[in-house]
């Protein structure tokens, strides 16, 4: 099937919606996280007709509050989780390739001092900790080899003074030697947005604040859905050969939707990530792996642009709507955090907090969620739904790939596993339009990183921004003095990706509620007044989605500086 360009305006998603009341679709897909959308993209390029609805925003759950990483698990090799491994290995590989602007190789640094016993999670130990160095090697080097071909690059062995080099952050007592060795890093939220707009491109129909309300049966099978679109508030059946349960942590919820006890079976683990300035870490160009903790779990030290990324937890879940940062997470990470640098950090210096839930495969009688598989599961209800649970944000693409092979079973065709060498949006052309659209980027007068900042978001995207700013250079205006993003983004996020609140630009086209001291405050007026030139808001309209994002912010900072003081 041949692609073409779409634009995800506010317009064009009312016309999808018009068409799913109207129309039957082979397959609707209920979610718009990344797995949903890539079982979205699969289908469609395989030649089904197709719709994608999500309840919020695209990515506004777990895939906006990863490490950002697309990684192949180093922590699960020492539970000899070969497969998962090998799996997340592979699709790191063909992610790098079909996604090259927004996956780059990332070096991580693993230091080994003396003591440590179960460093990267390794659930045994030798006598006195003699020869760990050797099977961690070993380890790395199993890492390396499971990659194959995709492998970005052998890891290496660190002297004392090389890991003190690479990561002069670090305290150095005790300190004896080290490695470094090679993983992937994107921006989650980007990404899925980048497999939401290939998947339209190839003919799906995708809509966000879409909820699902209940389900069409015909003698006891699912043949649709009830739709409320959130935005107008209005409810149509949409009707559907096949219908895939995509929602992750919310899957359980869903099912029960048919009246019929579930069959899905998902235990959500919360994962916590504090967000601190570059320059209070002292941090280079590489990740830091803490190599132990007190129970046996591997936290990273992560460069994100101007911040560092430190997590992540693993622990029971609470509110799946609204996850929250606990004290005792806050605490944990500053504790381990604080025993192997040098600089000592309180939550002063602490910039923000996120929480996501991972929708974890649940295993009978087992409680800790560390050691819960990241594997995913594709179920079948006697209703005929199918839902995909379980996976992690590098495996995405061979989550909806044998999600999709399930429906061309049922239909008698031979699967086609055509995604596997598929650029996605922005992509196509990357490598030979960089250098030109940097060049044309500067003589606009941007600044080096925000250059860099919109190269590795937007790839060959990147050439409709700067030509807003050709029309409009006032468009070339950065939003937030420290941090990259400019006010053409605004606009473009309007435009081609289907940003319907001030949240949705915020929160998920950009990473300012994240990376913002203010978490967005202080510009969400300028920003929705953009937004409301794109959108046609009246001023009432404005005002209620401002005094939306400044009441959801406000509330998250007030319960964080509660925790953190």
């Amino acid at each position: 099937m041949q692609s073409s360009q779409q634009s995800l305006s506010a317009k064009t998603r009312q016309q999808y919606l018009d068409y799913m009341a109207s129309d039957p679709f082979d397959v609707l897909v209920i979610g718009g996280g990344i797995t949903g959308a890539g079982v979205a993209l699969d289908a469609a390029v395989r030649g089904y007709r197709v719709a994608l609805v999500e309840k919020q925003d695209f990515a506004s759950g777990t895939s906006s509050k990863s490490t950002k990483l697309v990684h192949g698990g180093i922590r699960y090799l020492p539970n000899f989780d070969f497969a998962l491994v090998h799996e997340a290995l592979t699709e790191r590989g063909l992610l790098l390739h079909n996604a090259p602007f927004l996956v780059h190789p990332l070096p991580f640094v693993l230091p080994i001092y003396k003591g440590d016993r179960h460093p990267v999670g390794m659930p045994f130990t030798t006598p006195g900790g003699i020869g760990l160095s050797k099977i961690l090697n070993l380890g790395l080097w199993l890492y390396d080899t499971m990659a194959g071909r995709h492998n970005m690059s052998s890891h290496r062995h660190l002297s004392r003074e090389e890991v003190m080099q690479e990561a002069p952050l670090l305290i150095t007592k005790d300190l004896e030697e080290g490695f470094v060795y090679y993983d992937g890093q994107t921006h989650d939220a980007r990404l899925t947005m980048s497999v939401v707009r290939t998947a339209a491109n190839y003919g799906a129909l995708i809509a966000n604040y879409a909820e699902v309300t209940g389900f069409l049966t015909e003698e006891g099978q699912v043949r649709g859905a009830r739709i409320h679109d959130r935005l107008a508030e209005r409810e149509f059946p949409l009707r559907a050969r096949y219908v895939v349960n995509a929602t992750g942590i919310f899957a359980e919820q869903v099912e029960e939707l048919i009246g019929l006890p579930t069959h899905v079976q998902v235990e959500p683990s919360k994962g916590v990530h504090l967000v601190f300035s570059r320059q209070d870490l002292q941090i280079g160009d590489s990740a830091l792996v803490l190599p132990e903790t007190d129970d046996r779990r591997i936290l990273f030290i992560v460069p994100w642009g101007s911040r560092v990324l430190f997590g992540t937890t693993d622990t029971g879940s609470g509110d799946l709507d609204a996850p929250i940062t606990s004290h005792e997470d806050i605490e944990y990470l500053l504790h381990h955090l604080n025993r192997y640098l040098s600089v000592k950090l309180t939550t002063d210096n602490i910039i923000s907090t996120y929480a996501g839930y991972r929708p974890l495969v649940r295993t009978r009688g087992g409680k800790d969620n560390a050691r819960l598989s990241r594997t995913h599961a594709v179920l079948q209800s006697p209703s005929g739904l199918v839902t995909i649970v379980g996976g992690k944000l590098t495996t995405y693409r061979r989550m909806a790939q044998d999600t999709v092979d399930m429906l061309d079973r049922r239909d008698g065709r031979t699967p086609r596993h055509l995604t596997q060498r598929l650029p996605l949006q922005g992509s196509v052309g990357w490598q030979v339009a960089r250098a030109a659209l940097q060049e044309q980027a500067a003589s606009l007068n941007l600044s080096a990183e925000t250059i860099s900042h919109l190269d590795q978001s937007y790839g060959t995207g990147m050439k409709q921004l700067l030509q807003l700013i050709a029309d409009d250079p006032a468009l070339s205006q950065l939003l937030i003095a420290d941090l990259p993003y400019i006010r053409a983004e605004v606009v473009h996020a309007c435009r081609e990706e289907m940003a319907m609140t001030p949240y949705d630009m915020l929160g998920r086209r950009t990473s300012i509620t994240l990376e913002d001291r203010q978490r967005g405050l202080g510009i969400v007026d300028d920003v929705a007044m953009l937004m409301a030139k794109e959108l046609d808001w009246t001023a009432t309209q404005q005002a209620s989605l401002v005094a939306a994002y400044r009441a959801s912010v406000e509330h998250q900072v007030e319960a964080e500086q509660l925790l953190i003081h």
